[in-house]
Order: structure tokens, then C-alpha cells, then sequence
């Protein structure tokens, strides 16, 4: 008789509080204001009830005069309501980079170029001390709890050179990049000399927004004042509605997540223990269902399935900014005699955020605007006429050339996410490192990439940097260190308000950051004023300060090497068919 294996205790709702210091009587504080003294606590679930998502979903935090709450460009997961004191947002202009705990890239002039030729001998990750030094407009400091705030040092000069408006307590902000996982829109920082705020985590948001239809109608309401009307000003399928029409289709829009917020985490534990997929992918919509509205990816990705056997087969997969249901819906306005149903499933991949077209609204407002020779084409309802999978990334010529078994593979591992995954054709490659040394001679003798990484056939994605889509990896960071060099540009790392916190590398699912160590020029390892190494987080920068870009590609003598978006997967058959 097999032995018994071992039980593992599922992990419950509340293992790990957002902030283990809460206390009773905080709880109790909360409950007496607005907006929770407000809601009922009869019409909270007793497995999530109202004191107890106040309890573990959420920390009472304490900024100063000048800190910085949020920043523009960061990918947060909580939100904020002012409980007492005041805060800033910054309107226009934008606050400069340095000042928000990054830097603008510099282009490498000729000199420091060609030096890059005989500076072999330099030691890795070596730094003159000034390099470190912080920008005299910004500082850091930890407060009473080890917390890491930047704050601005010339508060006076931002106020005079910079509109802001002031937001005091009652205040809710910071609610659509927490439910939605877009980069905050603004940077907000304490105006008082003590500015308290309670932060809530997404999920406790969720929950209460769950509860209470007063919470979850004033932040929808807020969605879509601020985020969704200028998002479907942007989206070609809206293109010729005019003003009214618009606003009558933004206020029936439906909202919808599926998925792991933290998919990350499961993922690495997943992956290093070998569990096969990541984790079962939750139905947005099944196959053969009736088409109840235009799905509109506004972060994340999915999955695009089709039944096959016993099981099912990846056709595709999309991301942000494309659609999917359009041409069932499309050709059913325009056959209302012969509808047909979905032809195809669609599945969330980690975190999926939706907005929901509903069918009624399509049919009466937004299809009766386009012309006639933009409308999908008619689909037949057999199944050996099947329509081409929906408009993404992955034609159908493409899928058949790259092949079902490694578009599996990049679905499973998650590499769709990348924006510039290192790809090697392992036919092409002589493993003569000549990628690593040029990656070493462009960052100070140390490369910043492993040429090893999972495979599927020939083709092998290199532990690099991918510049993700989703990046995870800028969650948490206190001091803005990691970035994104421009919207949705190269993710990079400022090492001068890098403090070593290992955030970041906790956070990349796929083991792209290390940390290091830092050096001066002569070697030694320097250290804090703790007399501790000083450590810093470093990883591929697509060598963004070099003119031609990725040293490694350009090194490649056998073209054997390419960093390509694996959004766009014609690029990567044309470049395996080459």
C-alpha cells in the first residue's frame, strides 16, 4: 500500500496581516468615522466581515511634511483615505525624475564608449562615491517603524514652481491603480507637518467595495470620470461615437478582475518546484456561450482556447488594449437570423483586469456608428469554417510557423509578458560568450544576464531582464529606484536611491535582478555607516545609455541571439525562419 502523502494546510484569507501592529483599538477608531461608520456590517460575508478587513487589510501610516505617498509612473497595490492632516497632488508639470528617486538616461558620449574597449580591468559594479551621492532635492529617512520615506528637501520651491491642489481628510486617492494595477497617475506628498492616512490594501478594497454599494459607486464613479473616459477616447472601436454617445457607453461599462493580484509569487514557487502550469486559469467566457459583451483587456493578459479532444489548445493570447467577443457580437447585429456563439474560451493569465462592453449597448450605440466596410465579417456557426482566432499578437501564420507545443511553452511560463525577452537560437549558438563579455565591457565588468534559461526545442529564453509589460518588480519600491525610463519604455534601476531592500528582486518572477555588492574603484567593497556592505539591486538595462542598443545582440557574430517582443510573435517566427 502507497504511503499516505503528506497534508499541507491551505493557506487561509488572513495568514499575513498588511500590518501585524493594528490593533483593537485602531479598529475601533476606524469603525467611528466615515466612510465605515456608515456601513452596514450585516451585509459583509462572515468569512470576510467588516472589523476584521479593517483589522488585516489595512495599516494606519504617518508621513511628514514634504514625504512622498505616491509617485507618478509607480505600480501600486493599496489605497489611500486621509484620516487626519493634509496632502498635495502635483498637477503640472510633472515633478523632474531626480526628484522622484530616478534619473534621466544619458547617453554615453564617444570617450566613455571607446574606454569601454581597456576598461576590462575595472572592478564589477565598481562606483566613485559622488556617483552615489542623493540628489540635494530629495532625501530619505526611516521613521519610528524602519519604514523608508523620500522626502522633498526645497518644499517651498516645488509649491512655488508647480500647480498642486491640497486634499485633506475624508479624502480617498490612489483607488484605480490599486484595483486596476496601472502606473499611478500622480505624485501626492504630505502638507502638513503630520499627515495620517490609512492604507488599504487591493484586496481589502475589493471586499469592502463588495459590501457596501455606497464605496463601491463612488470609486466606479471616480473610474470613470478620470480613467475610462479618456480610455475609450484612445480605442479605435470607439472612434466615431461622438461626445453624448461616449459618456452613455462609458456609464453601462462593467467592471471585472480575475485571476491572482500576486500572481507572481505563486508562480516562482510553482515554477522552481516544477508544478507544470502556473495555476488553473479562470473562465472570463466559455466557448459555445451566447455573446453578452465586447471583453476590452485594460491590464493584464489572457488566454485564447479552443476545445480539442478531451482538452483544450492555446490559439493565441492578448493583452492590454485589445479586445475580444467583437466579431460574434458584430456579425450577430448583422444576422440577427442566424446568431452564433462564442466560438472560442477565454482564460485570465495572472491578474486580468476587464472592461465589459455589454452586447445591448454594442448593438444600439457603438456598431450602428461604424461604416459598413469596418464591421468584422460575417463568421459561419460550423465548425469546420471556424473564424480565424481574435486580432492579437499571434496570427494565425505565425502560430503555425513558431508551432503549437512552443506557444504553449510561452504561454506557460508567462513570457508573453515580455517586451524585450532575450531569445538564442541554440542551432545558431556556438556558446562562445561573446554576448556576456560585450554586456560585461558596457556595465563596469559585470554582465547583467545569465546565458541559461528554460527551452523549448531550439529556441531558449536567457535569464535576462525581460522589460515586462506587467512589471511586478516595481511594486513595493520605496524610493523609486527601479523605474521605467519612459511610459512603457525599458525597466532600469537608479543605483544612487537604490537602498539594497531586495523588493524588487523578490518581486521579478522570473529571477532577472541580483543583488550586488558595491565597490570603489580600487576594489574594496564599500561599506555604511552600519560598517555594512552596501548592497544594490542591478539587472539588464537594455544598455540604454548606449548608442545602437543591446550590447549583447549587436556582439552575437552568429545572429544567434535577439531580444524581441514576444507581444508580437510574427517578429519571433520571422526570426526562427530566417
Amino acid at each position: 500500500m502507497p504511503p499516505t502523502p503528506p497534508s499541507i494546510e491551505r493557506p487561509q484569507r488572513w495568514d499575513a496581516a498588511f500590518d501585524p501592529a493594528m490593533t483593537e483599538a485602531d479598529v475601533e477608531r476606524l469603525l467611528a468615522i466615515p466612510p465605515f461608520s456608515q456601513m452596514a456590517p450585516e451585509n459583509f460575508p462572515k468569512r470576510t466581515p467588516l472589523r476584521e478587513i479593517l483589522r488585516h487589510d489595512t495599516s494606519i501610516r504617518r508621513y511628514r511634511q514634504g514625504e512622498i505617498i505616491t509617485r507618478q509612473g509607480d505600480y501600486g497595490t493599496s489605497a489611500f483615505l486621509i484620516l487626519s492632516g493634509t496632502t498635495r497632488v502635483v498637477l503640472k508639470p510633472d515633478l523632474a525624475p531626480a526628484l522622484l528617486g530616478r534619473q534621466a538616461p544619458v547617453k554615453k558620449g564617444i570617450l566613455r564608449t571607446l574606454a569601454q574597449l581597456w576598461g576590462g580591468r575595472r572592478p564589477p559594479e565598481s562606483f566613485q562615491r559622488a556617483q552615489l551621492r542623493p540628489n540635494a532635492g530629495v532625501g530619505a529617512r526611516q521613521n519610528e517603524n524602519q519604514e523608508v520615506h523620500v522626502f522633498l528637501q526645497d518644499l517651498p520651491r516645488v509649491l512655488d514652481q508647480h500647480r498642486t491642489e491640497e486634499m485633506a481628510a475624508g479624502d480617498f486617492f490612489g483607488e484605480i491603480a490599486a484595483l486596476s494595477r496601472m502606473p499611478r497617475t500622480s505624485t501626492i506628498f504630505a502638507a502638513s507637518d503630520t499627515a495620517e492616512l490609512l492604507e488599504i490594501r487591493w484586496q481589502g478594497l475589493r471586499d469592502l467595495m463588495r459590501a457596501d454599494d455606497q464605496l463601491r459607486q463612488h470609486i466606479n464613479r471616480i473610474y470613470r470620470e478620470r480613467a475610462l473616459a479618456s480610455y475609450l477616447r484612445a480605442t479605435p472601436l470607439f472612434r466615431y461615437l461622438t461626445k453624448e454617445q461616449l459618456d452613455q457607453v462609458a456609464a453601462q461599462i462593467e467592471f471585472a478582475t480575475y485571476g491572482d493580484y500576486d500572481w507572481s509569487g505563486e508562480y516562482k514557487r510553482l515554477a522552481q518546484s516544477g508544478g507544470g502550469r502556473p495555476e488553473k486559469e479562470p473562465v472570463i467566457v466559455q466557448e459555445g456561450d451566447y455573446p453578452n459583451g465586447v471583453v476590452l483587456l485594460r491590464a493584464g493578459f489572457a488566454r485564447v482556447s479552443q476545445k480539442f479532444g478531451q482538452g483544450e489548445r492555446t490559439l493565441n493570447y492578448i493583452g492590454a488594449g485589445q479586445l475580444f467577443g467583437l466579431d460574434e457580437i458584430a456579425h450577430n447585429f448583422q444576422q440577427p437570423q442566424a446568431p452564433v456563439n462564442l466560438q472560442y474560451s477565454l482564460r485570465g493569465i495572472g491578474y486580468t483586469h476587464l472592461l465589459i462592453v455589454p452586447t445591448n449597448v454594442m448593438e444600439q450605440i457603438v456598431l450602428p456608428s461604424l461604416p459598413k466596410s469596418e464591421l468584422p465579417p460575417l463568421l459561419s456557426p460550423a465548425a469546420e469554417t471556424r473564424p480565424a482566432p481574435p486580432a492579437g499578437p499571434v496570427p494565425s501564420g505565425a502560430r503555425d510557423r513558431i508551432g503549437a507545443d512552443t506557444l504553449e511553452f510561452l504561454t506557460a511560463n508567462r513570457f508573453f509578458n515580455g517586451t524585450a525577452t532575450m531569445v538564442i537560437d541554440l542551432d545558431r549558438c556556438t556558446r562562445c560568450d561573446d554576448c556576456v563579455r560585450a554586456c560585461a565591457a558596457t556595465h563596469d565588468n559585470n554582465p547583467r544576464f545569465l546565458r541559461h534559461g528554460p527551452t523549448s526545442g531550439r529556441l531558449m529564453i536567457a535569464n535576462a531582464c525581460m522589460h515586462c509589460a506587467d512589471p511586478v518588480c516595481m511594486i513595493g519600491c520605496p524610493t523609486g529606484a527601479i523605474h521605467r525610463e519612459s511610459f512603457a519604455g525599458q525597466v532600469v534601476i537608479n543605483p544612487t536611491t537604490c537602498i539594497g531592500c531586495k523588493a524588487c528582486a523578490n518581486n521579478c518572477p522570473y529571477d532577472a535582478i541580483r543583488m550586488v555588492d558595491v565597490r570603489d574603484p580600487r576594489g574594496e567593497f564599500m561599506v555604511g555607516e552600519d560598517h555594512k556592505p552596501i548592497s544594490k539591486a542591478t539587472k539588464c538595462d537594455l544598455c540604454v545609455e548606449n548608442h545602437g542598443g543591446p550590447a549583447c545582440q549587436r556582439a552575437c557574430p552568429h545572429g544567434a541571439l535577439e531580444r524581441i517582443n514576444l507581444n508580437d510573435l510574427t517578429a519571433l517566427a520571422d526570426w526562427m525562419q530566417r
